[in-house]
């Protein structure tokens, strides 16, 4: 699961540069996806090892980032939605898109926390 969690960290990171730019530099909010990328690498990095304990530890960090990060993306969407402004279309899309990434990365970790648990590796 530490090489998925990289895979996602790679496309969080990306989306937050592709963001960043496609703004023109001007909104540094639009990096938020690629911090949450950021540390999703870092501690994925560190979960790559042969200490179950340890991997372990790195694993539940990750989900705990990616569901607190889902819910505050999800969140701010619901907020964006209910404002009476007129909605930006490309922060909006980033916003989603980060909202599905970042469910289906806890959805696969839940699904690999459980398939750990019934095999007897915890």
């Amino acid at each position: 699961m530490a090489k998925v969690t990289l895979v996602f960290a790679v496309l969080l990171i990306a989306l937050g540069l592709a963001g960043f730019l496609g703004t023109g530099s001007a909104h540094p909010t639009a990096l938020i996806p690629a911090g949450i990328g950021l540390l999703l690498g870092i501690f994925g990095l560190l979960a790559i090892t042969p200490h179950e304990n340890r991997r372990r530890l790195f694993m539940h960090i990750n989900v705990s980032i990616g569901l607190v990060g889902f819910l505050g993306t999800m969140a701010e969407i619901f907020r964006t939605m209910a404002s009476s402004k007129a909605v930006d279309l490309a922060a909006l899309g980033a916003k989603l898109v980060l909202a599905w990434l970042l469910l289906i990365y806890v959805a696969l970790c839940a699904r690999s926390f459980i398939a750990a648990r019934r095999t007897g590796k915890v």
